[in-house]
């Protein structure tokens, strides 16, 4: 199967985990950065998912599952260790509504890449499902170069974006502005801590365009 990556805005939108072990709990704790409506469907609980419905994090149903819960959803996790729960996830999902089978023996609208997060920068990686173990490693090896860092640089290029664009009309040198700011030393400032250089160097470049 050939998937299309994509990254969806799930704001205030209703998904439902039907389940409540450990892979429930990691589908769960993937969606906590969204603002999602996040909505448990199952019988019983591990703790850790307690633990968010108790921070408010998520809506615990505890009971066996119903097609009505499904009302509403755009996205739907089907992670229980029972295939005749999970077909019964499957049979009352929409054409519309997005499936995910953690057993993978029916529908699979889509699965769910290793992600690594600084932020609003986001890496994934995925082998389709062919080799979770490379899925891990690569994983590893992407968390380990693109370090917490990232965070913070990301968010002031993102900035310095809206500031370049409110104020350099013009595309090409607008563009080549941005292209400067990313080849510029501003990462490294960042790691040692010193944001007023990085934010000296953003206004220096705002002036010399100015007045280009």
């Amino acid at each position: 199967m050939s998937y299309y990556p994509i990254c969806l805005n799930l704001d205030y939108k209703k998904v439902v985990i039907v389940g409540g072990g450990h892979v429930a709990r990691q589908k769960l704790q993937s969606l906590l950065p969204t603002k999602a409506e996040i909505v448990i469907i199952s019988p019983v609980i591990v703790p850790e998912i307690e633990a968010y419905i108790q921070q408010g994090a998520a809506t615990w149903y505890e009971k066996h599952f119903e097609a009505s819960d499904l009302d509403g959803a755009a996205l739907i996790f089907a992670v229980t260790n029972l295939e005749e729960i999970n077909d019964a996830v499957e049979q009352a999902t929409q054409h519309w509504q997005l499936l995910s089978r953690a057993d993978a023996k029916g529908r699979v609208d889509f699965i769910n890449p290793a992600v690594v997060r600084r932020g609003d920068f986001l890496l994934t990686a995925s082998t389709s499902g062919a080799s979770p173990t490379l899925t891990r490693k690569v994983k590893e090896e992407l968390s380990a170069a693109y370090d917490e860092a990232y965070e913070q640089y990301v968010a002031f290029l993102k900035q310095a974006r809206f500031e370049l664009m409110d104020t350099i009309q013009e595309p090409t040198i607008r563009k080549q502005a941005l292209q400067t700011l990313v080849s510029s030393e501003i990462l490294e400032w960042i790691r040692e801590g010193n944001t007023k250089k990085c934010e000296e160097f953003l206004q220096q470049l705002l002036q010399k365009e100015i007045t280009r």
